[in-house]
């Protein structure tokens, strides 16, 4: 999983906030939420958050959950993912969007996130999501 493909060498310059938002919330039972205040913006499946950004920074952050070893590997490959900011840094990585990350590799690690996240959710809680789609 940690391995960074050629496919994923190519510049990103197209993950705006809106393309984060949207493609966040293409996943099943994806919700938007500002429960901290009103510029964090949280991207929750089943209650638990997958994504989150501030919507006023620039560079735009996005904070991803990542498998540990994985995320240590991107680190080691992209100046621009550091350890998630204000969150368990193990399991997080912030994607500072500088246009040094592909736009296809950002997508992969929102899957990962979700999916990290999907199978951590309660053998209902993912029947009710996938019986709702």
């Amino acid at each position: 999983m940690g391995t960074i493909t050629p496919e994923h060498r190519g510049v990103g310059k197209s993950m705006t906030l809106e393309n984060f938002k949207k493609y966040c919330l293409s996943k099943p039972g994806a919700q938007e939420e500002f429960p901290f205040d009103f510029t964090t913006m949280v991207i929750k499946v089943g209650n638990k958050i997958f994504a989150l950004t501030d919507i006023n920074e620039d560079p735009l952050r996005l904070a991803l959950k990542c498998e540990p070893m994985y995320a240590v590997s991107l680190r080691q490959d992209y100046k621009a993912i550091i350890p998630g900011y204000h969150l368990n840094k193990q399991h997080w990585n912030t994607l500072i969007q500088d246009g040094t990350i592909p736009d296809k590799l950002i997508k992969q690690l929102i899957d990962h996130s979700y999916d990290l996240v999907f199978k951590s959710l309660t053998k209902a809680k993912r029947a009710e999501i996938i019986s709702s789609m």
